[in-house]
């Protein structure tokens, strides 16, 4: 409990100033001014001293202050990203999205835990599309901030995160492979969905594979980085892996994407172009969620290779081989555009101080970052 103090008010109605009022109890000008601010809480006798001169009591002067209690609540929440691993006490970050409350899981802190907004309280329920569960929210906090959530798999979102704190957005991330963050778009479930689905022709980028996905619920796409993918390895490259066909090698333990990912259709479509049967790849079916996780297994020795991008090897010390060249884009619906922190977003994709910052740490060319392509 704090203390508040009134000491300002009884002061100014008796017409005192500061220092008439110190000289009479005994203390220093600043005292009384660190009383009044509530920054220091007298002692027994000072309070008493107070109360005489003041003609008033000591109960007048200060008062104890009760604590504002967290207002807990318990809701329903449709839960995205591995909700397999999900157990009760599971830390959960929180967000509106088109009248749904949408739970993510945060990353892990390096020395701490991550910020929260809830926690589950139950095993998650699986239904036919999308898990949910009891969640106990702590506060309302998290509804009163600009939040947007965003669905993808580019790791220098994180980037994008932090800029847009200081500028008081926040962004809640649900980490999916390309396909599933369009699905979510298409649910409803996500304000924004990244994906590298799209392939260049004849130096243009296709874009109908995401537009002819939402008929007649109109997206706007924008560009935000052109990325390389390729052929990870440990560092040195130690079993000499110079290209897809090398995928074919015994002695060669591959880490796989998830179907529907980016990089699990580049694969795809490069071992079929090789005439390499998938039973062929050691490791196929070992199924890795994520960018960053499956170059983890490469970096540990548990897997020798997977495809992924430049600016994953490049952040964990690996070897890259690359393969293709591919466009990274975002897509929102059009009647979202004008929310306030989607507006501040797509300010930020354009400042050259952004752009820079991500190239510097990724490697990605950001040049045409925030052009509307759609």
């Amino acid at each position: 409990m704090d203390v508040r103090t009134n000491l300002a008010a009884f002061r100014n109605k008796r017409g005192l100033a500061a220092a008439q009022l110190a000289t009479e109890i005994g203390v220093s000008r600043q005292t009384v001014y660190a009383i009044e601010a509530g920054t220091y809480v007298p002692n027994t006798a000072v309070s008493l001293k107070l109360a005489r001169v003041l003609e008033t009591t000591v109960e007048e002067l200060f008062e104890l202050e009760q604590e504002e209690k967290i207002q807990e609540e318990i809701a329903e929440a449709t839960l995205l990203g591995d909700t397999e691993s999900m157990m009760p006490g599971q830390l959960l970050r929180l967000c509106n999205v088109n009248d749904h409350l949408v739970a993510v899981a945060p990353e892990p802190g390096s020395w701490g835990l991550p910020p929260a907004d809830a926690a589950l309280l139950e095993p998650v329920r699986s239904g036919k599309r999308n898990a949910t569960a009891k969640v106990q929210i702590f506060g309302d906090r998290w509804k009163k901030s600009a939040r947007v959530m965003i669905a993808g798999c580019d790791p220098s979102v994180s980037i994008l995160v932090h800029s847009l704190q200081t500028q008081g957005c926040e962004l809640v991330v649900a980490f999916e492979h390309s396909s599933r963050a369009l699905e979510l778009l298409q649910e409803g479930l996500v304000h924004i969905a990244g994906t590298h689905l799209v392939d260049k022709v004849t130096g243009k980028v296709d874009l109908k594979p995401i537009t002819k996905l939402f008929g007649r619920n109109p997206v706007a796409v924008f560009s935000y980085a052109l990325w390389e993918e390729g052929l990870v390895t440990a560092a040195g490259n130690p079993k000499h892996i110079a290209g897809i066909a090398d995928l074919a090698r015994k002695d060669v333990r591959f880490a796989n994407r998830e179907p529907g990912a980016g990089c699990r259709r580049l694969l795809d479509d490069l071992l079929r172009e090789a005439g390499i049967a998938t039973s062929q790849v050691k490791g196929y079916e070992r199924i890795i969620a994520g960018h960053l996780p499956a170059a983890r297994l490469v970096r540990s020795g548990e897997a020798d290779c997977c495809v992924n991008t430049s600016s994953v090897a490049r952040a964990l010390g690996l070897e890259f081989i690359p393969l293709a060249q591919k466009p990274y884009h975002l897509v929102i619906r059009r009647k979202q555009l004008n929310l306030p922190p989607i507006q501040t977003l797509l300010e930020t994709l354009g400042r050259a101080s952004f752009r820079r910052e991500v190239e510097a740490c990724t490697g990605y060319s950001m040049r045409t970052a925030g052009d509307r392509l759609v």
